[in-house]
């Protein structure tokens, strides 16, 4: 029996069980870099990571003795246009193959996987993707006759299951998380001397690939000059014993700080290189688990880690499974104004999302809180749809997949699937990020102020957002001590703070600096 075997851009695991019992002399590998996943607005470096590590993938497989059917979107040796799709490229593999079944992993886009099915047909066979700790269905035996899903109620079993930072039944410490110990900003003297973060030289095949996209796509946002990412499974191992080594002790501690011009800090940004599958995530885990019991980190670093790993990774993606296609239409709260353009620019004078745009559009990158408690909590103030957000998100971020970006995005970050992922929206005023970070003391606008012209937009927005949306959550008891605090406010000021915001908008959608 003949068999096509389908790789997307985000399954480049050699190991993987779609691949273990691959027959040279009957089987076949295809691999297309669609047009339509190269569209629209897409960061260079984000194009580079992707078509580089498919390259490698590719050239690897073949010298094993692999038949790879490969469809690049400048091809010089056949002079065949492009297929647009990635089932387009299957389908063409497949009338010169000529398989009796096509197989498939369950993919990492709804949109992608529903497309290969319909194409497919009845020669399709779909295999789960061994790379995750869970399928979507033990999200889905988890989710059943729950009222509300909860990472803890979540995660606490999978610790279980693997024995990772527990004795017997409990955990290690005696408690499952260190939070508390993981929210420290590095205060007035900034951040010490943190080891950079190893690059990684292009080879002749990724500088190929850059040259391409910057002859195919000129005008695409950031640049392709100084990529240094992983693009190798051994890259990918490199990279991970760079932030064992000396990056993950200070870990837990500084998670959620911010310091103005430093993109990594203590992250590990194996995000991307995990999320197209070229390091496990389960060496990523035991890595950081032989760190602790070595004694080279502590147990808030390496639980947190971990947890963001065994416990949101899977959460996530489970919850996308669960609840797509449905999940991507969400927008509780009503909100539909599009992204401002300056996201793709990074040109505004509020100094922690210039901050962080600046790192977003030079490496596709921005860690944790600045994606949430910058950048998404103005987008969500602001009143973004949520799946433009998410749009944008796909386009900018070289760790943006799908499923982790659509949860993520429209759920935690932008609520608009109204308390599905969490429990309450992330809205804070321009207190928190003064609080978290450097950021004000450069910018032209006063955290405290929300309104006149030196109010800052991210406060202003935040008054404006809980009175906007005042009813509504009323109903949610975790709002309660923000609408307390709402409620202080005499309608002459919360009338001077929503004029406010309601500028901010207009400056916005007229492409006005602010």
């Amino acid at each position: 029996m003949k068999r096509l075997i389908v790789i997307c851009g985000d399954q480049l695991n050699p190991s993987a069980q779609v691949l273990s019992d691959f027959d040279p002399d009957h089987d076949a590998i295809v691999m297309t870099e669609a047009v339509e996943e190269a569209t629209p607005r897409q960061h260079k470096k984000r194009l580079i990571m992707f078509f580089a590590a498919m390259r490698h993938f590719r050239n690897a497989r073949r010298a094993e003795g692999k038949q790879v059917y490969y469809y690049p979107l400048d091809d010089t040796v056949e002079k065949q246009e492009a297929p647009q799709t990635i089932a387009e490229g299957m389908l063409r593999a497949a009338e010169d193959f000529e398989p009796d079944h096509i197989l498939i992993t369950r993919t990492g886009d709804w949109r992608i996987q529903e497309a290969l099915t319909k194409a497919a047909g009845n020669r399709l066979i779909r295999v789960e993707d061994d790379h995750f700790f869970t399928t979507p269905d033990d999200f889905a035996k988890f989710a059943e006759g729950r009222k509300k899903l909860v990472l803890e109620d979540f995660y606490r079993p999978l610790r279980r299951k693997t024995g990772w930072l527990m004795n017997g039944n409990e955990p290690v410490g005696g408690q499952w998380n260190f939070d508390k110990e993981n929210r420290k900003s590095f205060g007035k003297d900034g951040p010490p001397l943190i080891p950079k973060r190893r690059p990684f030289e292009p080879d002749d095949v990724t500088r190929s690939v850059q040259a391409m996209v910057d002859r195919m796509f000129p005008d695409a946002p950031g640049k392709s000059d100084g990529f240094a990412e992983p693009v190798t499974p051994d890259q990918a191992k490199q990279a991970l014993k760079d932030f064992i080594d000396y990056r993950l002790p200070d870990f837990g501690t500084y998670e959620d700080a911010i310091a103005m011009g430093h993109v990594t800090l203590y992250h590990s940004r194996l995000s991307a290189a995990m999320n197209i599958h070229l390091i496990s995530p389960k060496d990523v885990c035991e890595a950081a688990l032989e760190a602790y019991e070595k004694g080279n980190a502590p147990i808030n670093a390496v639980e947190g880690f971990i947890r963001q790993i065994l416990g949101w990774r899977e959460f996530v993606r489970g919850l996308y499974w669960h609840y797509m296609p449905d999940y991507a239409a969400l927008n509780k709260l009503g909100a539909n104004e599009e992204v401002p353009e300056f996201f793709w620019t990074g040109e505004t004078d509020m100094a922690c999302v210039a901050d962080a745009l600046s790192s977003v559009l030079s490496e596709g990158y921005a860690h944790h809180i600045q994606r949430l408690m910058v950048l998404g909590l103005f987008l969500m103030q602001y009143g973004a749809n949520p799946y433009a957000v998410h749009e944008w998100h796909m386009g900018l971020y070289l760790d943006a997949i799908d499923w982790v970006s659509l949860p993520n995005v429209v759920g935690m970050s932008q609520f608009g699937d109204g308390g599905i992922m969490g429990t309450k929206p992330y809205a804070a005023s321009g207190a928190y990020i003064d609080r978290m970070s450097d950021c004000c003391k450069t910018c032209p606008y006063t955290p405290k102020k929300a309104h006149g012209p030196e109010a800052c937009p991210v406060t202003a927005l935040y008054w404006d957002f809980l009175a906007q949306h005042e009813q509504q959550f009323r109903k949610n008891p975790r709002m309660a001590f923000q609408l307390k605090n709402l409620d202080r406010k005499n309608p002459e000021e919360l009338a001077s703070i929503r004029d406010t915001a309601k500028a901010l908008r207009n400056k916005c959608a007229r492409g006005t600096r602010i």
